[in-house]
């Protein structure tokens, strides 16, 4: 038997639906535009050229117990196969070899297109830190550089 009122439900249930068949494609979209920060400029680290670039603006976060904030960084020159182990921290001075190469925290890793880190940081980054490489060579050598965190990082 057909309904000889129409009512609020049966007019717009089919716009209700289509608007839910239109969501997975909106949010699609959306996460297909990656935007970045900035890179940190280019530093040069014996036959390195390194450049450190953040993933977000947020704040260093809570990764298996530790603080650690998320970059990705660019050998510009030189050959990643020439690296035994690379490390990155967040503070003022750069952490010794031995407490870096206790944890999975702060290890390089990655291709030769870039390497992503979870660097060591503290909860909250003061204008007294730096951000700290350090790459051990094959050969043994220990190479350490350091950049300065832009303000917008700085809490």
């Amino acid at each position: 038997m057909a309904r000889l009122k129409s009512t609020w439900w049966q007019r717009y249930k089919y716009l209700l639906h289509a608007s839910i068949l239109i969501l997975p494609f909106w949010f699609l979209y959306q996460s297909m535009i990656l935007i970045f920060p900035d890179s940190w400029g280019e530093q040069t680290m014996g036959e390195f050229t390194l450049a450190p670039m953040p993933l977000n603006m947020g704040p260093p976060y809570s990764h298996h117990g530790e603080y650690v904030k998320d970059f990705m960084v660019m050998f510009n020159k030189g050959k990643i196969a020439d690296v035994r182990q690379g490390y990155m921290n967040i503070g003022p001075t750069p952490l010794p070899l031995s407490q870096l190469s206790k944890a999975d925290e702060g290890i390089l890793h990655g291709t030769r297109h870039g390497q992503h880190v979870h660097a060591i940081a503290p909860k909250l980054i003061t204008s007294k830190d730096k951000a700290w490489i350090t790459l051990q060579t094959w050969q043994g050598e220990l190479l350490v550089q350091s950049w300065e965190i832009p303000s917008q990082f700085i809490n």
